[in-house]
């Protein structure tokens, strides 16, 4: 497989992308990692649940179904919810930045690239459908600049979780969390290796801890991660609509 290319108006002027959602584009998932430049809508839908990576470095996931690549968002219509995670709308495109410095870190002005080989580029251009990346006078179309949008909030998404969740384990709010969830008398899933923001220690911080925080702009963060959890009744309820259907 190709690596990403940089997107540029000559070589791409033709380029189509599918949209809509489905298995073949790989959003059969039950969970997907999100950025707290999302948690805002992600609270309204999803649980968003914290998790440790292999070198024990937190970040934030939304779950999405409870069965090995389920996701019950999806559905033979497309998306069933309001709001789409940053990193299933991105599709093809990512983001990347021109050089690297002498110790490897990446410098420059970052720029939009596209995976050519990627599912949703559509084939055979005009008469392949999708929609297109670029005007036919050369400007971008406004799908990229939706795409554009969505780029810009994972880059800056991942910025923030640098200093996020240091800032939550400084503070004592990152708890373990033990979810169980019964869809029926006989069924019972366990989602193991969660942690949530612990509302209760978030009350108990003095002033000058929550005006740190506030700062921050991470109280709004803490408190949408944590009444988010009020959504897994609503995972319950996809469960069973789609298990009787």
């Amino acid at each position: 497989m190709a690596s990403p290319v940089l997107l540029n108006n000559v070589d791409h002027r033709d380029v189509r992308v599918r949209t809509g959602h489905s298995a073949a584009f790989g959003d059969a998932v039950n969970m997907v990692r999100v950025f707290a430049t999302e948690y805002e809508q992600l609270q309204r839908e999803y649980p968003i649940l914290l998790r440790r990576d292999e070198e024990g470095q937190l970040h934030a996931a939304v779950l999405l179904g409870l069965d090995p690549d389920e996701n019950l968002f999806l559905s033979e219509r497309g998306w069933e919810g309001r709001y789409v995670p940053a990193l299933l709308q991105r599709g093809p495109f990512s983001i990347g930045v021109s050089s690297q410095s002498e110790n490897g870190e990446p410098v420059g002005e970052p720029m939009i690239h596209i995976d050519l080989d990627h599912p949703r580029v559509a084939k055979g251009g005009n008469d392949s459908g999708g929609q297109p990346v670029f005007l036919p006078q050369g400007g971008n179309s406004p799908y990229l600049d939706h795409m554009a949008g969505v780029l810009r909030a994972i880059f800056e998404g991942v910025e923030v979780d640098k200093t996020i969740f240091t800032a939550f384990e400084e503070h004592g709010l990152v708890e373990p969390i033990r979810i169980e969830i019964n869809v029926s008398d006989t069924r019972q899933y366990n989602v193991p290796d969660c942690f949530t923001i612990s509302l209760e220690k978030l009350m108990r911080l003095d002033g000058a801890a929550l005006e740190r925080l506030q700062r921050a702009d991470y109280l709004r963060a803490a408190i949408w991660l944590a009444s988010s959890l009020g959504n897994v009744g609503r995972l319950i309820d996809l469960k069973n609509a789609r298990d009787a259907g």
